[in-house]
C-alpha cells in the first residue's frame, strides 16, 4: 500500500491570461499528488534541497538550488515529494 502523505501547500500568486505564478511550500513528506502539466512552465526555486519526482518510468532525484531557475515543456507528469527534514519551498512560472 503506498504512503498517505500530506498536499504540499500552493498559494496561487498571478492568473493574468498570460501566465500563472504559484508558490509552492512542502512540509516533509508532503506532496503534489500526479499531476500533468498542461503548459511549459519555470520553476525557481527559493531554498535548496532535492525533492522526489514519481514519475512513470520510476523514481527521480531533482536537485533545488535556492534562485537557480529551470524551464520544462509541458506534458510532464510526475507526483513531487518532500522526502527532505526540512521545509522545501519554490515558484511556479506557467506560461499560458
Amino acid at each position: 500500500m503506498p504512503a498517505v502523505r500530506s498536499k504540499a501547500d500552493s498559494t496561487m500568486q498571478i492568473n493574468n491570461g498570460a501566465v500563472l505564478v504559484t508558490e509552492w511550500k512542502f512540509a516533509p513528506g508532503d506532496e503534489t499528488g500526479w499531476h500533468k502539466h498542461e503548459h511549459d512552465y519555470i520553476v525557481v526555486p527559493l531554498t535548496g534541497g532535492a525533492l522526489t519526482l514519481e514519475t512513470k518510468d520510476g523514481l527521480i532525484s531533482a536537485d533545488l538550488l535556492p534562485g537557480r531557475s529551470y524551464a520544462r515543456q509541458k506534458g510532464v507528469e510526475h507526483n513531487v515529494i518532500n522526502g527532505n527534514d526540512f521545509d522545501i519551498s519554490f515558484v511556479e512560472i506557467e506560461l499560458l
